[in-house]
């Protein structure tokens, strides 16, 4: 139980944190919203590396080691640069694990699905294929807008754009392939044993 609450925990410090980077600069200097960051996002950093086991940490440790290493960069040399580059760092580890899959496999998305149905068609899987190739375009371009704004936009727009635009876009893709998947394939397996929504009992 304690395990699961320090996860939710973690991901909700993981998803405040361009609000609580917007917050720190603009009330306190560099170093110390740095360290208060450093407070924030190391207990989900450790949370997240503790959910694997010791051979599959390495996979997972980018993210949560670069973040932490960016923050405190950031405390050292008093530079605000390196606190708002980690969602380019996030993004760009993103799009290294699924472009992984699609070299060793099986592809990222294809392992989502077989979670449900193990026994994936061969026309399932390619449509897997693709939108695990889809999805490394858009963490490719998701870190280039993240880029363009931890150098080039007011920290305004960029928290706008990490702290909810980018969000959106993830669930209007999540939203997309879901639909397409249905208007291509039908209602899935789990889906068909569940059976047409109705508001009542079978009739007899």
């Amino acid at each position: 139980m304690l395990g699961r609450i320090v996860q939710i925990i973690a991901a909700l410090a993981l998803l405040a944190y361009p609000f609580a980077v917007y917050i720190g600069l603009t009330r306190w200097d560099v170093r110390a919203a740095a360290a208060v960051l450093l407070l924030l996002v190391a207990p989900a950093a450790i949370a997240r590396l503790r959910r694997h086991r010791a051979s599959d940490v390495r996979a997972v440790a980018f993210v949560p080691v670069v973040t932490v290493g960016l923050l405190a960069l950031s405390a050292v040399l008093d530079s605000a640069g390196f606190i708002l580059v980690v969602p380019v760092f996030v993004n760009l580890g993103l799009l290294a694990t699924f472009g992984s899959t699609l070299r060793w496999g099986p592809p990222m998305i294809e392992r989502f699905a077989r979670l449900q149905e193990p026994d994936l068609p061969a026309a399932k899987a390619s449509w897997c294929r693709i939108w695990t190739w889809i999805w490394c375009v858009f963490f490719f371009l998701n870190a280039g807008a993240a880029a363009a704004l931890a150098f080039l936009a007011p920290l305004e727009w960029w928290t706008l754009y990490n702290g909810l635009i980018a969000y959106g876009l993830i669930a209007l893709m999540f939203a997309a392939e879901f639909v397409l998947r249905h208007l291509k394939f039908g209602r899935g397996p789990v889906e068909a044993l569940q059976g047409p929504p109705s508001g009542g009992g079978p009739r007899r």
